[in-house]
């Protein structure tokens, strides 16, 4: 398609597709959740950020999910607080906290949601949802994947 037609279509596109005319490239200026981000929920979000200010030692540092073999169902989620960022990690960033995944767990994670939990016999981070996931545990630690 030539230059002069993507031109005249974009004004006729824009209130239709949302699509934003930039003179290199023709792009979409919708913001939709991407369906392969690893989500956080606000619950996780607020947590996060009462970390980072309740003690010096976990200021700056980021929520790493990761998946390893074990648990009941074959696969089980681990949590933790870290301040490196590996060259394979995908890094996921909500208002101002970052949640990272190494790429072997990302493809395991891929569109899961990661909340915060407190109940009677614990607190925690879970991934609450994760399409990749076929069942699981009900201590929803371990899951199955397709």
């Amino acid at each position: 398609m030539s230059r002069y037609a993507l031109q005249r279509m974009a004004p006729l596109l824009h209130d239709r597709m949302q699509l934003r005319w930039n003179p290199r490239t023709l792009s979409s200026a919708a913001e939709q959740p991407s369906t392969d981000a690893v989500h956080m929920t606000e619950n996780c979000i607020r947590r996060l950020k009462e970390l980072h200010t309740t003690g010096s030692s976990n200021e700056g540092k980021m929520l790493r999910l990761g998946v390893e073999t074990g648990g009941c169902s074959g696969f089980q989620y681990v949590f933790c607080l870290d301040d490196k960022k590996n060259e394979d990690d995908r890094v996921f960033e909500k208002d101002g906290v970052k949640l990272v995944v190494d790429n072997v767990s990302y493809d395991f994670v891929k569109g899961a949601t990661v909340d915060y939990v407190e109940e009677l016999i614990r607190s925690a981070f879970l991934v609450v949802a994760n399409p990749s996931a076929v069942g699981g545990c009900s201590c929803k630690n371990s899951f199955m994947v397709k």
